[in-house]
């Protein structure tokens, strides 16, 4: 089954039992954006010159939530990471990714109420061998397998949300540093990875505490 960076990031992030998030919605969200980023520049979309977000490529992808960030992205001049992750996350990102997770058979849709008036939706994994799967690779890695560049980044992007000692506690902090920074990723990349890395941290840290609509007050305009 393919499935995204965004996609596996949102699985991991999500209780398999409960079908809500284990760490605050603002950092899943915000962490969703980074994702997405990521995948369009693995993809040979992006590139990042001086802090810059570029679009060297704008021919679609065919994932329809990939699609919309770099149609926006390729509308804008060249901008830096941190306020297009103030500029394009939302939660309705974390819902149609979710939808399409259910649509798939990875997890279930389940409706209810909140004291018999509000009505709620939750997401318990249906197929538990997607996400087994994703924390098999992660846990290879951090146990000194040689990442590839997918890998590279959905570690970075789990221990930079916040879900790294949830998920791994036993995890060596050096690994983890190792292959953020390591050379495990073409240059782009590897340039795409610490510029997202330096937006999340702050991104994530403002957002948990402020709500992301504050999160830049003065950005690139």
């Amino acid at each position: 089954m393919d499935i995204t960076i965004a996609e596996e990031l949102l699985l991991l992030s999500h209780d398999e039992e409960t079908g809500r998030p284990n760490i605050s919605e603002a950092a899943v969200d915000v962490t969703l954006t980074a994702a997405v980023l990521a995948e369009l520049t693995l993809a040979g979309r992006f590139r990042y010159v001086e802090g810059r977000l570029e679009v060297l490529d704008p021919t679609p992808t065919g994932d329809d939530e990939l699609d919309k960030v770099l149609r926006d992205i390729a509308a804008s001049k060249p901008r830096e990471t941190r306020f297009w992750l103030d500029r394009l996350t939302n939660p309705t990102r974390r819902w149609n990714l979710l939808k399409r997770l259910a649509e798939r058979g990875v997890l279930s849709e389940e409706h209810g109420k909140v004291l018999g008036l509000f009505r709620t939706t939750k997401y318990p994994e249906r197929d538990p061998g997607v996400e087994r799967e994703i924390r098999r690779r992660v846990r290879d890695v951090l146990d000194g397998a040689a990442p590839d560049e997918r890998v590279s980044v959905l570690v970075t992007l789990v221990g930079a949300c916040g879900l790294g000692q949830k998920l791994f506690p036993d995890a060596r902090p050096e690994r983890v540093v190792e292959i953020t920074e390591g050379q495990w990723t073409g240059p782009t990349v590897s340039e795409a990875i610490t510029q997202i890395m330096h937006a999340i941290h702050t991104a994530v840290r403002v957002s948990t505490t402020m709500g992301m609509g504050n999160i830049i007050a003065a950005s690139d305009s």
